[in-house]
């Protein structure tokens, strides 16, 4: 028996159908379980860095203190980098991945006691701050697995041909749970307390549980053993031999080693703008519904042409956001107008605006950089080199947050953040004549 469908019925289908034939690898039921994992571990872990963030800025009113944050996750997250590789690549990824992510659900517990209102008649604030620095680096140490185990296991619930269409879609999911992430936690700190919105990060992560429980063990591709030390040295020597992989990492490295503004955005929203728990979510989460909306187009219309160009270009636009948005508050912090609870003004509007336009930005670089590393590195070797990934990313991100705390410690708040965006034009400047290979990249031709 036959089925037709009619005309209208066709018509409303053709879309569907013409985006399910751009983005094949929605079609495999077992990445999109991965999607699942991805988004709520990511919502999950900057709901709780906005949380920790406000919580520790509150005790201390220190902005180093917001700088050491950064700091005590790099350490571990660099340095357990270094042999995590290793192990990813000789052990089964769901089994690591399950680990990781019942070790950030007895993190999430922990944080959750020392949020408790009564903690401070028994510990000193500085000791509840050291304590939140030793969590810090716990969920450091735990994501020095997770990410490698995470990237290596993305290579095996789709064929290679779809790694571009599924790096766009992995990073979309991340960039979905870094948007929802930090506005949920803004509520939460407004609607209840730090106790509750902390403890309520660990009742999400079982959801990850449940996806990672979804997905089935993968075969170990690299069974051989050999000594720590050789085969942490062939992933490095691999990294810094494939040029491309090395200046698409290096690139991102320093550009938001330095462009990176993030970590103060507590001092904006509760000192500069004004604007409370609830701006300061709406503001933390806007560079990811800027990336949401950039990913969302690319998955109509991929990176085609001139896509190293076109990464060079996207950080240079990301480092002049960032300068812009270190003068938001001289734009105007006059109250125009209310909405959800927040007290708009001018200055609120330029800093959220810029803010989206910089995570539009970045999202091109998450794209074409996680689009090399899956082309270009081999199946045995996926652990190792997603390991040097995470301590080249992890460096950037929390040794920003240290640079900016230290920055802005010494020279002040807004000239902190001002010059970590012209150091970012600098660094696309030196690449631009260092790295000539970025200029005549092309994934498609490359796959």
């Amino acid at each position: 028996m036959q089925y037709f469908c009619s005309e209208q019925t066709q018509y409303f289908l053709r879309p569907a159908v013409s985006f399910l034939n751009k983005n094949k690898a929605l079609g495999y039921p077992l990445f999109r379980n991965y999607l699942l994992l991805r988004f709520v571990i990511i919502l999950a872990l900057n709901m709780q860095a906005t949380i920790i963030s406000y919580y520790v800025y509150k005790l201390t009113h220190d902005k180093l203190a917001l700088g050491m944050l950064g700091l005590w996750e790099v350490i571990p997250a660099i340095g357990f980098s270094l042999f995590s590789g290793h192990f990813v690549d000789l052990k089964e990824k769901k089994t690591l991945l399950t680990q990781c992510i019942s070790g950030y659900i007895l993190l999430s517990a922990f944080f959750g006691f020392l949020a408790w209102p009564g903690i401070k008649l028994h510990l000193p604030v500085n000791a509840i701050v050291w304590l939140i620095y030793g969590g810090i680096f716990t969920g450091g140490a735990l994501r020095a697995f997770f990410s490698p185990s995470s990237f290596a296991l993305m290579g095996m619930l789709v064929p290679r041909e779809l790694y571009p269409n599924a790096t766009t879609w992995s990073s979309t999911s991340w960039q979905i749970g870094a948007v929802v992430g930090p506005l949920l936690g803004g509520f939460m700190i407004a609607l209840s307390d730090f106790q509750f919105s902390l403890i309520s990060v660990g009742i999400i992560e079982l959801v990850s549980l449940i996806a990672i429980l979804r997905i089935p063990k993968q075969p170990i591709l690299k069974k051989e053993k050999e000594p720590v030390a050789k085969s942490l040295g062939e992933g490095i020597k691999f990294v810094f031999r494939t040029q491309l992989i090395l200046a698409a990492l290096s690139l991102d490295m320093f550009a938001v080693l330095f462009g990176g503004a993030v970590a103060l955005l507590p001092v904006y929203a509760d000192d500069i703008l004004k604007v409370g728990e609830i701006g300061y979510g709406w503001m933390r989460a806007a560079p990811g519904i800027g990336s949401i909306i950039v990913l969302l187009i690319m998955s109509f219309m991929p990176l085609k042409n001139n896509p190293g160009i076109k990464l060079l270009l996207s950080i240079a636009g990301f480092g002049i956001t960032t300068i812009i948005f270190g003068y938001c508050g001289y734009f105007g912090t006059e109250v125009i107008g209310h909405v959800s609870g927040i007290g708009i003004s001018l200055g609120f509007i330029v800093a959220f605006a810029i803010l989206l336009m910089g995570g539009m930005f970045d999202a091109v670089s998450v794209v074409i950089r996680g689009t090399v590393l899956q082309l270009y590195t081999p199946d045995s070797m996926r652990g190792r080199v997603a390991a040097v990934n995470t301590m080249f990313i992890s460096s950037s991100n929390e040794l920003g947050a240290m640079e900016s705390g230290i920055t802005a410690k010494w020279m002040g708040t807004v000239p902190a953040v001002v010059f970590g965006g012209c150091m970012t034009l600098v660094v696309v400047g030196i690449t631009w004549f260092a790295a000539p290979m970025f200029r005549k990249l092309n994934l498609e031709k490359d796959k």
